[in-house]
Formats: C-alpha cells, sequence, structure tokens
C-alpha cells in the first residue's frame, strides 16, 4: 500500500511538473473552433438596423459572455437559444464603425467571434457582405 502511495504522488509530481514546463515555455493550445451564424448576413451600414446577432454552436452555460468579441467589439449581451446554445448580441453601431475605420471594408468580409469558456479559448468565423445602401424614401 505505501508504494501504491509513492507511486501515486510520484505521478502527481511529475504531471504538476509537466504542466508548469508547458505554460512556462509559451504553450497554449490552439482555440476551440466553433461554428457561427451571423445576422443579418447583409450589413447596410446605413440601415436603421441596431444589432448583429451572432448564433453559435457551443452550450450556452460553458461561455463566459463578459469575453466575447466580434473582431475586437465587445459584446452588448447575450442570451441562451432554444437549444441552450450561445448567442451573442453586438451593436450595430459599433460594427458599422469598423468600416467607417477602415477596419473592414464594404465587401465581403470576415467577422470572427472570439472568447473564452469552461472548454478554453474558442473562436468562429463566417463571411457576410457589407453594403452601403440609403433606404428609398429618406
Amino acid at each position: 500500500m505505501k508504494a501504491f502511495k509513492s507511486k501515486i504522488n510520484f505521478l502527481r509530481l511529475a504531471f504538476a511538473t509537466a504542466t508548469v514546463f508547458f505554460l512556462s515555455a509559451g504553450f497554449t493550445p490552439d482555440p476551440l473552433s466553433i461554428n457561427i451564424d451571423v445576422a443579418p448576413n447583409v450589413l447596410n451600414i446605413q440601415s436603421e438596423g441596431t444589432v448583429v446577432t451572432v448564433h453559435t454552436d457551443i452550450s450556452y452555460s460553458a461561455v463566459n459572455g463578459a469575453s466575447v468579441l466580434l473582431n475586437d467589439v465587445p459584446i452588448a449581451w447575450w442570451k441562451s437559444d432554444s437549444r441552450g446554445q450561445f448567442v451573442a448580441k453586438f451593436n450595430m453601431e459599433e460594427v458599422t464603425e469598423l468600416v467607417d475605420a477602415d477596419v473592414l471594408e464594404l465587401g465581403d468580409i470576415m467577422l470572427t467571434l472570439t472568447g473564452s469558456s469552461v472548454l478554453g479559448e474558442f473562436s468562429g468565423s463566417q463571411t457576410i457582405k457589407v453594403i452601403s445602401v440609403e433606404a428609398k424614401g429618406r
């Protein structure tokens, strides 16, 4: 029994040492890849819309909501959909300001959602179209 406990203690020490070694060497795992669905998928920067919604396939309970960004735009609020998946909401004005600041251009652009979860960092991307069309009758 004493030999068994000694082996267990040795394995614990070896695991802890290996963990410290990897962390101190700058080892970081790749982010978890998730699927996202951005709405609207055609973003008119002159529209009167107020929210960009991003549906994900990661569990709501696993996500640290405050850590979530969309192309570095902070999340406005978040919720769970009917399947228990994480849904992120962003102020449309902040997203369209990326075009005004020449961070994003008109045309097809890649939006990337990033954040942290109990599973580690995650990331998901989708291409949408950005247009600038003034509504008729204005």
